[in-house]
């Protein structure tokens, strides 16, 4: 599989809900389609900046796939898409229309450090994952 068919998912790394997500394509993604980087890191950044994002505050996990930035609901279903075994929980959830997905979004990236949890520094792969990580 060549880089351009690849993806990149953007999380914050310090957020306990958005690294066990990042986890959890780690553990489901057995072609390494999905590339993933913290928010944090210099690529994070840039890519953030690029798209009009704050730089310091990560409301919304970022996928860029093909040339295609996918956002909050968005992501969430394209990745799980580029998953493979997971494309019915995609086409369930993009059934509903993207204002509703946002309006359960939003809520859950707004509490999530006082719902999940903060790690006190940025997520570090394990030297197993670390060729899955970007930046």
């Amino acid at each position: 599989m060549s880089n351009d068919d690849k993806a990149i998912l953007f999380f914050d790394g310090v957020c306990v809900l958005c690294t066990g997500f990042a986890k959890f394509i780690l553990r489901h993604d057995t072609r390494g389609v999905i590339l993933l980087a913290t928010a944090q890191s210099a690529l994070g950044q840039k890519t953030y900046a690029q798209h009009g994002l704050d730089t310091r505050v990560f409301s919304t996990n970022l996928l860029v796939y093909r040339g295609k930035t996918y956002q909050k609901s968005d992501a969430f279903i394209q990745s799980m898409w580029l998953l493979g075994g997971w494309k019915k929980l995609a086409i369930a959830i993009k059934l509903c229309p993207r204002i509703v997905r946002d309006l359960v979004y939003d809520p859950i990236a707004r509490n999530r450090y006082r719902w999940f949890g903060e790690r006190q520094s940025c997520y570090l792969p394990t030297p197993d994952e670390r060729s899955r990580f970007l930046g």
